[in-house]
């Protein structure tokens, strides 16, 4: 008999087999739609200061919403989140803050202080936390102290203007529990964390992302719906496609009865732009009433916004709780609020703990624990609603002017067949509430293991025919679709294939869906990225942004042509996962092995290429390392920098089994063939025979062979070099004292290692792959060592670190790397972890000390958190390597 499911993993069968909508609401609201492209009607692009935050809550948003803690329904129609004001503010506070991409003197960057602490996969339970200070929040003095620092200085946090000193500040929780697919639980709790008594104006606000005001005709586009009072304590909404809903305060947690107000979520347009208003009750009405005392800002019975307006005053060391909830059949009044509803919430955190009672390991340390606990909550609060159809953009709304014309010809005008409206895992849901390629693909490494529905269904949107373009290239990111990306949506889809089932019990379908459509993806990427068709890449393979000497997405201001090692090696790693994709498929379907021929013998040409064409390729053998090389005039010129892009050759790795091989005779026959009659080539294809405890030998297929991967690798061990405390540097530490320097028409190129913020504007300047560790490599890394290790058991092993003595085999070494990366957030003997080293709140604080951020990169010396401070996508990565650690303080010294 199968085994009983969990509560939470059986809502997840529910949901997937649509007996039950569970996902139908969750934590799908953007945390910034201001200074979007999808906001940004601009002639010149300039979505920064087309729409600015001073804008946002004036001014009805085209594509999408945000808000505070808050949540809403998978097409955003009805959101629901948190007004506050501490009574000193200028505006509500009803939105993170945060620099503009020109304001911040490294990019982009949120200023606020705000926690993902908790979700389930169906959010049947979730939680969060915003630190509000009762002083006057510093916006002036965030812009104008970032505006004064250069490039050299750190970023001026929220936490450095002193805003937090003496605990002056409110723990904002806001915590949601379903007690059925409709119907949603709201606790707010303020605690009042300083040591007098405080006063705190809260807005719980349910509203309508505006969908009826453009005259558009597409999917989405609906009547104008409406809120409206039917008690002090109860609204009703009604929605053409959503439904009604009732949506109840609880009429027992106030002394006085809170105001109940109403507006239209419409554009303030005589404030704005000087010109009539649509409707006598704007968007920032309640920001009018509450903080302008403007009664008549504000309508008293109906709209489509609407807030209860709490005035409380806390207690010092206090906290007042408020209660809400929203529901598609009501309760009756007595049973919705009191012992029931605490109840719901009992019972939701209770299976929470159990869902993840069996994906975390108990032999953890509790500090390791709570880490995966809250990285798993990041990840599912990453999600959120995405809106955008570059037709419609382009053209402009029948019931406003047109744009520009200059649109018809920029920014992401050949895609206009794309048409973006779905619940998308985000990278960081304020720097980068967008969804990128390669981010999403890692995202999906560590969904699958809470999730596995939403990691294939999220990977096999992106190939769908409104998201890929007809020529086969998939969407990179809102600022360039057309951007490429590194390829690693196929190891993603091959990885959730096979970390989502036993051999014989995976899900094939999924895996024949994807690999179709990305055949046409691996056709686009060789016919655009090959340029010469001699299997070496070039042109582009952004994502690592800054790590080479030039914007490599651009002309080379030496004419010529770039030639690039990752860029190669990246289109090796696609080779050898469709290969193993077709293999697989072909297990069952004979008709796979034709094209497992194909990708096996352009893996060989590529490895080839890489390796010899030019007598040694890309690989410099003096030094032992992997480099790009500048093409111009017959000549090439190897670019000497030691950088992830010369260790990434080392993540295009596959063994073939003899077992599986003999099941495969097509294939077999020609690969046979191949090695046979191809005799320069056949030596870049390793073999070893049967040997005692494996059944049938093995054949590696691998851009470095044995001797070049052990000089790599001593590089990468190297702790005056690649490794780091936390990890691979994404940039040699050589480079500190040695400079990289290439001169051309008089002017110098330099590459030099920055562990941290990077100091150059080269690409925008808001990330730094010149020296800071970045989990998504430091992942692919540990993976290929040990598949390396597969292969080459205990005959292969290496100094780690380099020059200790300690010989490792490579799955040890792998381990040695999974323990490194994890002690960025295991405290030391004084509680300080890495990612916080500096901020002591982290280390000793009981309201910050259990609460951890997880940023885009660490710093390559210290591990100091980096870049965007919520990137729970590609950083939640941290689960499985955490997972995969033995022992996480201090980092392993040897092995049993």
């Amino acid at each position: 008999m199968p085994v009983p499911l969990d509560p939470e993993s059986q809502r997840l069968a529910d949901d997937r087999d649509r007996k039950a909508n569970w996902k139908r609401w969750g934590p799908y609201l953007a945390e910034r739609q201001w200074a979007t492209v999808r906001e940004d009607y601009s002639a010149d692009g300039d979505c920064w200061n087309y729409f600015p935050h001073e804008h946002a809550r004036s001014r009805a948003y085209r594509w999408g919403e945000d808000g505070l803690l808050g949540i809403c329904d998978r097409e955003c129609r009805l959101c629901f989140g948190l007004a506050l004001w501490n009574g000193k503010d200028p505006i509500l506070k009803e939105r993170l803050f945060g620099l503009t991409n020109t304001e911040g003197n490294h990019g982009e960057d949120v200023k606020e202080s705000y926690f993902y602490v908790d979700s389930t996969p169906t959010h049947s339970y979730l939680k969060a936390l915003y630190k509000y200070p009762q002083a006057e929040y510093p916006y002036e003095k965030l812009v104008t102290e970032n505006a004064r620092r250069s490039r050299e200085q750190r970023e001026y946090e929220i936490e450095d203007t002193g805003v937090f000193n003496g605990d002056r500040y409110f723990d904002v929780t806001a915590e949601y529990a379903k007690s059925a697919p409709d119907s949603v639980l709201i606790k707010i709790t303020l605690a009042n964390r300083g040591p007098e008594a405080a006063e705190l104006t809260v807005l719980p606000t349910f509203w309508f992302r505006n969908s009826w005001l453009w005259g558009c005709t597409h999917e989405g586009c609906e009547p104008k719906p409406r809120i409206k009072r039917t008690s002090d304590y109860m609204l009703e909404s009604d929605h053409v496609t959503l439904g009604r809903f009732t949506c109840q305060a609880d009429a027992s947690n106030a002394r006085d009865v809170p105001s109940l107000i109403f507006t239209d979520n419409v554009t303030n347009n005589q404030k704005l732009f000087g010109t009539d208003n649509q409707s006598a009750h704007v968007k920032d009405a309640f920001h009018d009433f509450v903080i302008h005392d403007k009664a008549d800002a504000v309508h008293r019975e109906f709209g489509t916004k609407a807030a209860w307006v709490y005035k409380v005053t806390i207690p010092a060391r206090s906290q007042v709780v408020l209660r809400l909830r929203f529901d598609a059949k009501p309760p009756a009044a007595a049973a919705a609020f009191g012992e029931a509803f605490e109840a719901v919430f009992a019972d939701r955190i209770s299976e929470a703990d159990t869902f993840y009672k069996s994906r975390i390991p108990a032999t953890l340390d509790p500090t390791a624990r709570l880490t995966m606990r809250q990285a798993y909550a990041g990840l599912l609060w990453s999600k959120q609603f995405y809106h955008y159809v570059v037709h419609d953009w382009l053209k402009g709304d029948p019931n406003f002017p047109p744009p520009p014309k200059q649109r018809k010809t920029g920014r992401n005008s050949d895609w206009r067949f794309l048409f973006n409206r779905d619940v998308i895992s985000m990278p960081d849901k304020w720097e980068y509430p967008w969804y990128a390629a390669w981010d999403l693909a890692f995202h999906m490494i560590p969904f699958c293991t809470i999730d596995p529905d939403f990691a294939k269904n999220q990977l096999l949107l992106l190939l769908r025919e409104w998201y890929m373009h007809p020529n086969g290239q998939l969407p990179a990111y809102e600022f360039s679709f057309s951007d490429s990306n590194p390829p690693v949506h196929a190891w993603a889809c091959w990885r959730v294939y096979k970390m989502t089932g036993q051999r014989g019990e995976r899900d094939r379908e999924f895996l024949a869906r994807a690999f179709h459509k990305l055949l046409i993806n691996f056709t686009w990427w060789v016919n655009r990225k090959d340029v010469n068709g001699k299997n070496i890449f070039a042109g582009g393979f952004l994502g690592l942004d800054n790590i080479g000497v030039f914007d490599r997405s651009q002309p080379l201001p030496t004419g010529g042509q770039l030639d690039q090692a990752d860029g190669t090696a990246w289109m090796a790693f696609y080779c050898l996962t469709m290969l193993s994709m077709a293999l697989e498929l072909a297990s069952e379907d004979p008709a796979y092995e034709d094209v497992a021929s194909k990708f096996f013998e352009h893996f060989v040409a590529i490895t080839d290429a890489i390796n010899n064409v030019g007598r040694s390729g890309l690989w410099n053998e003096a030094d032992g390392f992997y480099y790009d090389q500048i093409q111009l005039d017959g000549k090439a010129t190897p670019l000497q920098v030691r950088s992830l892009v010369g260790l990434i050759p080392m993540l295009a790795v596959a063994i073939l089994d003899d077992r599986h091989l003999k099941k495969l005779p097509g294939f077999t026959k020609r690969m046979d063939w191949f090695l046979e009659h191809r005799a320069d080539l056949a030596s870049l294809v390793a073999y070893k025979t049967e040997r005692p405890g494996h059944a049938g030998g093995q054949h590696l297929l691998a851009v470095p062979q044995r001797d070049r991967l052990e000089r790599m690798l001593k590089y990468m061990l190297d702790e005056k070099e690649f490794l780091s405390p936390y990890g691979i540097r994404s940039l040699s530490r050589h480079h500190l004292d040695q400079p990289f320097v290439f001169r051309t028409d008089g002017k110098d190129y330099t590459v030099n290692y920055m562990p941290a913020e990077s100091t150059t504007a080269l690409f925008g300047g808001n990330s730094n792959w010149r020296g800071p560790v970045w989990l998504p490599l430091n992942y692919l890394i540990i993976e290929a060592l040990e598949r390396y290790h597969h292969f080459y058991d205990d005959t292969l092993k290496v100094e780690c670190p380099t020059g200790s003595g300690q010989m490792m085999n490579l799955e040890q070494v792998a381990l040695f790397l999974s323990v490194r990366v994890s002690n960025l957030f295991v405290s030391d003997a004084s509680g300080h972890r890495p990612f916080a080293s500096d901020q002591e709140r982290y280390a000793s604080d009981p309201n910050w000390k259990e609460l951890t951020l997880f940023y885009e990169y660490f710093d390559g010396d210290t591990g100091r958190g980096l870049g965007a401070s919520h990137q729970t996508g590609w950083t939640s990565l941290i689960v499985r390597l955490m997972t995969a650690s033995k022992r996480l303080n201090g980092g392993p010294t040897s092995f049993a």
